[in-house]
């Protein structure tokens, strides 16, 4: 019996591939299936955003007197509408779950030795384990911290805040601006240090550009939450707080497996525990964090659990930032050579940015490469397409391409993505 504790990405995967190779299995989800992305995260930006990017167009083509568009929207019926949709998906999530052969229990469960876990007061037994139970906000150790909200309470609020004040500096802060700054709110971004400090200067500087409603302060340590602001060391700012501190594992369940200072699950390339059929995935040991990624080690997990030897590749991992444009990268780390160098060049216009020109705001995309050796050691891109893009970019790096493959590339005409340029450029050298 393979027994897997979280319905979310991490714990779906690991499931449907030991199911697939026709393993007992079943899938203990405390709340819904879906985890944090469907329920919370992911899906309630994108129909965020959907609605922000609408707005932004309409006030757009306004102030350039293309269209008169008179709107008005009320937040909550927004709201109301997310939580449908996401119902909706989740009944398809779990009639795929169940049809591939998975039994579903819902439960609160906790770990009790090498053999048994306790759902609800019953144990049951277990040959190999999956931990899949992701990870929840982080709350700071700052006085009134309980006075601020997060992503979770997001489709609970009754209407756009006239100010919102975010505390954080990734990209959940970068996010959550840029739609609350499109429906109306004032916002304030509090950085202890550099807003998005993991991020190419010339690429923060252009997201700054999207965000140019928002007022981010640098460096400015927070010294209480309030219940409508926030004191800082260098004054009070105005706003509903709102927390973008980062994630705590869901980890408390099991206590037989090394764990690090955060409390992440340590495991291996195996996504093996110290326990050796105890695996774990996803959100609860840390890294990268997102969707595909939890997919990613879900899967192998499972594949091991079921005795196929399969070990996780963190290589040329694509990552995005959903904000007017897609902020997609790929970054492969420090690299050495004499004849490194970067390029760039502004975004085209076609679909989804033809009448940005008017703003001068078409994208922006950005490559590192080693022209000795014709590797891509850095992809930044800002469009409209470049979530698709990186992605299928991400694949022919882990295949080993080349500038130099770049030759001969032709892209669908009209694209807003200009990599290609870039690629056929270096191709050249």
């Amino acid at each position: 019996m393979n027994i897997i504790i979280g319905g979310g990405p991490a714990g779906r995967a690991a499931a449907i591939e030991l199911s697939f190779l026709e393993e007992e299995v079943t899938i203990i989800e405390k709340n819904h299936l879906g985890g944090t992305c469907l329920n919370q995260g992911c899906m309630v930006i994108c129909g965020l955003r959907d609605i922000a990017s609408f707005l932004y167009d309409a006030k757009n083509f306004d102030e350039h007197n293309i269209l008169k568009i008179n709107y008005n929207f009320k937040y909550k019926n927004i709201a109301d509408g997310i939580k449908k949709i996401i119902s909706k998906i989740r009944d398809v999530t779990e009639k795929e779950t169940k049809e591939s052969g998975t039994e579903v229990i819902y439960g609160e469960a906790k770990v009790l030795d090498k053999k048994h876990v306790e759902v609800e007061g019953e144990k049951i037994s277990y040959d190999n384990l999956i931990i899949a139970t992701g990870a929840r906000p982080y709350t700071p150790p700052i006085k009134g911290s309980e006075n601020a909200i997060n992503y979770q309470n997001l489709l609970e609020l009754e209407e756009v805040p006239e100010n919102l004040t975010i505390i954080g500096s990734g990209i959940i802060a970068a996010e959550i601006a840029n739609i609350f700054s499109i429906l109306g709110s004032k916002v304030n971004i509090i950085c202890r240090g550099q807003f998005l400090s993991r991020i190419d200067d010339e690429i923060r500087d252009y997201i700054t550009r999207l965000l140019n409603d928002v007022k981010i302060h640098t460096n400015t340590k927070t010294k209480e939450i309030k219940e409508e602001g926030v004191k800082t060391e260098k004054g009070y700012i105005e706003g509903l707080p709102f927390l973008a501190t980062g994630m705590t594992p869901n980890s408390e369940i099991i206590d037989i497996v090394k764990k690090d200072e955060k409390g992440n699950i340590i495991v291996n390339d195996k996504m093996e525990t110290s326990c050796k059929n105890i695996y774990a995935a996803g959100d609860v040991i840390g890294g990268i964090g997102t969707t595909p990624v939890a997919r990613m080690e879900g899967a192998i997990a499972g594949l091991n659990a079921a005795g196929i030897e399969k070990r996780i590749d963190y290589s040329y991992i694509p990552h995005a930032i959903s904000l007017g444009y897609d902020v997609s990268f790929i970054e492969i780390g420090k690299t050495k050579g004499e004849k490194i160098v970067e390029g760039k060049i502004p975004g085209a216009a076609g679909p989804g940015s033809f009448w940005k020109v008017l703003e001068d705001n078409t994208g922006f995309s950005k490559v590192k490469v080693d022209l000795e050796t014709g590797t891509i050691q850095k992809v930044y891109s800002i469009s409209p397409s470049s979530r698709n893009v990186v992605a299928y970019l991400s694949l022919l790096l882990k295949l080993g391409a080349k500038t130099y493959d770049f030759e001969n590339f032709v892209e669908t005409h009209p694209s807003t993505d200009v990599l290609y340029k870039l690629m056929r450029f270096f191709a050249r050298y």
